[in-house]
């Protein structure tokens, strides 16, 4: 079975795309980065066909809802973005955040209430706990999530 990468590419970690261009590259999958703006893309990325980048309107949403239109329940998605993450483990796609999380039925929904409790505390002008900067802890643990599912999806 033929699958591809989807990568939220707005606010996508340079190492992430590395290493998911390393990885569609070696495995022969193509890998689609989508943001509402130009993004990128290691060099290696520039001579596969393999490698797309997709540039969406401007709009508020739009590259999440391109995502959500044009993945199939086969692919792989990665992104940051709670409530697309919602969204697509609802359509039954795979999908993990760039620090190595998988997300299932049952983490999307606390996900969703944390994120929706942060965001009630920001607006309150309460400035909840960051998420510390991306570092190589994070990088390891993004290719170990990244290797374990693609590699289940290729037995698959």
């Amino acid at each position: 079975m033929k699958f591809s990468i989807w990568v939220d590419a707005d606010s996508c970690p340079v190492p992430v795309r590395e290493l998911v261009v390393k990885f569609a590259l070696r495995l022969g999958l193509p890998a689609n980065f989508v943001a509402n703006r130009e993004i990128p893309l290691p060099h290696l990325a520039k001579k596969s066909s393999l490698i797309q980048m997709v540039v969406t309107d401007s709009a508020e949403g739009a590259a999440d809802d391109y995502i959500v239109e044009h993945i199939l329940s086969q692919d792989l998605a990665i992104t940051r973005d709670i409530p697309l993450a919602a969204r697509l483990v609802e359509k039954n796609v795979t999908t993990i955040n760039d620090r190595g999380t998988l997300f299932s039925q049952e983490s999307i929904r606390e996900q969703v209430s944390i994120r929706n409790f942060n965001y009630g505390l920001a607006q309150m002008g309460i400035q909840p706990d960051r998420t510390g900067s991306f570092n190589k802890k994070n990088t390891n643990d993004f290719a170990n999530c990244l290797d374990r599912e693609l590699q289940r999806k290729i037995r698959s």
